[in-house]
């Protein structure tokens, strides 16, 4: 099967590395134009977006301002008239201790919850009027295995934030369909990602891959293809639905 997303324009955010590096680059290889979101590494969205090609374009925005959230959306739509899928990638994961103060949990918490949840229902806010608008659209969000299964205690406020994300996408799915708006949800356990290296930093190996069935750790391209699936319009009819990509250590 040949997938041609020529003609799409598509919104990834944290595309200047990881996940979202390789979710940019799966589907400008599928001929889509692809904005490439990135807060702090410049240099990296820069090259990543001529490497692209297909008219992609960097585009900056600290997802954790209110603000910055609505202007990279209005940038985007401006750069390139409509949006056709919106992918939320970006994401933050911060390890907080359970004997860590009331205040030190609560900047956590915060930041976590800006990011990994605010950020993502507002950029499907202001997707959902856009794609009304245009006759429809598609949204992946990327939450975690995490916030189906839980995680360690450090990582609470990380589960629930990705916890959220499931609950928030089967609402769009459930609620917009009809307007010709599909949202899906990616699970990713651990993928070789610097995010990943700091958890089996503070944890170890065996931590991560002691669950896995397969033999090897999730790589980030190994979520592209159904990345780029979702976006085609193939798998409308799986709206709402949450996809494992985990390596067999967690299957709801």
């Amino acid at each position: 099967m040949h997938i041609d997303l020529k003609g799409k324009n598509i919104l990834v955010t944290g595309a200047s590395r990881g996940i979202g590096r390789a979710l940019a680059e799966g589907l400008a290889g599928a001929g889509a134009t692809v904005a490439v979101h990135f807060n702090q590494n410049r240099a990296a969205a820069e090259s990543l977006a001529a490497a692209l090609g297909h008219g992609a374009r960097p585009f900056q925005a600290d997802l954790a301002e209110m603000t910055a959230c609505e202007r990279l959306f209005a940038e985007v739509v401006a750069a390139y008239g409509r949006l056709d899928v919106l992918v939320n990638n970006a994401g933050v994961a911060l390890s907080i201790p359970m004997d860590a103060s009331s205040s030190e949990w609560k900047k956590g918490w915060d930041l976590t919850m800006a990011v990994n949840l605010c950020a993502v229902e507002l950029l499907c806010r202001l997707a959902v009027g856009h794609f009304q608008e245009h006759g429809g659209g598609r949204i992946v969000n990327i939450a975690s295995r995490a916030g189906i299964r839980g995680d360690v205690p450090a990582y609470m406020s990380y589960a629930a934030s990705k916890g959220g994300v499931v609950a928030l996408t089967r609402s769009l799915a459930r609620g917009f369909g009809k307007d010709g708006i599909c949202a899906f949800v990616l699970a990713p356990g651990f993928v070789r990602t610097d995010m990943a290296q700091d958890f089996i930093d503070e944890y170890g190996e065996a931590s991560v891959v002691g669950d896995l069935a397969l033999d090897r750790l999730t790589e980030p391209a190994d979520l592209a293809p159904l990345v780029v699936l979702l976006a085609s319009g193939l798998a409308d009819h799986a709206t709402g639905t949450t996809i494992d990509i985990n390596a067999g250590s967690y299957v709801h």
